[in-house]
């Protein structure tokens, strides 16, 4: 245990019994515990494998590699269909833990195996990603803007293009775009 990470666990929330269960199974298995991103998270030397973390509705289990996994228990979720590499498995209760519990730790060992064996996820590239016709008139219209948008990084860009990407309708597509283009131009990403 990292005494730094005890504040996680410490918190008067509806999920402290249940993350403190999860605390236990996952150190049980023999990683290193370190807070980032504001969350528990465990590690094989630098490596990341599993992260805790709360929403309203449930706690969970984040598998960095986790589309590496078997998942033979089917109990892996992909939280968003634009997530590519991670896997969650959620919990609503402390019982429920308990009785997956053989499975949380298969998949702990599995994801260290993983990781032991230097097995990398194959990201989708940038470029793969559909370019709304909306923000594709305005590179092509703003010389600037096309350079300051491929200079970004890969993870802002694809960040921008599915935030404009998601309406239905041509005209917030557009909305989203303009009100975006100065971030774009100053080098900034959509949540900087």
């Amino acid at each position: 245990m990292n005494p730094k990470v005890d504040f996680y666990f410490n918190q008067a929330t509806q999920w402290q019994e249940a993350i403190g269960q999860l605390r236990t199974i996952v150190l049980d298995c023999g990683l290193n515990e370190a807070l980032k991103w504001g969350c528990p998270c465990y590690t094989l030397h630098t490596n990341n494998i599993v992260l805790i973390h709360v929403f309203k509705d449930y706690c969970a289990l984040l598998f960095f590699k986790g589309v590496l996994l078997d998942n033979t228990d089917g109990i892996l979720i992909q939280q968003t269909e634009h997530v590519q590499a991670a896997r969650q498995i959620r919990f609503t209760s402390v019982q429920e833990i308990a009785e997956l519990e053989t499975s949380i730790k298969a998949c702990i060992y599995e994801a260290i195996e993983v990781e032991k064996a230097g097995l990398e996820v194959v990201l989708k590239k940038t470029t793969e990603f559909t370019i709304p016709e909306e923000f594709q008139v305005k590179l092509d219209e703003i010389s600037a803007l096309k350079t300051a948008f491929h200079a970004l990084t890969p993870g802002r860009q694809r960040a921008y293009l599915l935030h404009f990407s998601q309406p239905k309708q041509s005209k917030t597509r557009e909305a989203r775009v303009e009100k975006n283009v100065p971030r774009i131009l100053e080098g900034k990403g959509l949540d900087d």
